[in-house]
């Protein structure tokens, strides 16, 4: 699998384009090959494309957000893939059994009874 390794301290986003096995996390360090880098602060980005062509033709599969920036940059061919999840929208939890009530009626009050003589 070719993806996005994280290799700089907080806030400050770098990231190293690898080869790695779909098996290892993307924190364990562990990689084949390092093909290129993201520097997002300075905007810097550099890809070997002729090697990442190279490992996709041997079955190797780019993630998701490296997929839309080979195909950005025209090192591969494709329609980009929408990375992030469906927006949901917000639901209010009902009560089981609670119907929903109407709208509060203003009660007239109620008159007490009136004691007749004794």
């Amino acid at each position: 699998m070719i993806r996005l390794q994280r290799v700089a301290r907080k806030h400050i986003p770098i990231f190293r384009v690898v080869l790695t096995d779909s098996k290892n996390s993307t924190k364990s360090g562990k990689f084949h090959e390092v093909l290129g880098s993201f520097n997002l602060k300075t905007d810097e980005k550099t890809v070997n494309a002729e090697r990442v062509k190279y490992w996709i033709s041997k079955g190797a599969q780019p993630s998701d957000t490296l997929h839309n920036y080979l195909v950005h940059e025209k090192i591969i061919a494709g329609k980009k893939i929408n990375v992030l999840p469906r927006r949901t929208p917000i639901k209010k939890e009902e009560v089981k059994g609670e119907e929903k009530k109407a709208e509060p009626v203003a009660e007239k009050p109620v008159e007490a009874p009136v004691a007749q003589g004794a």
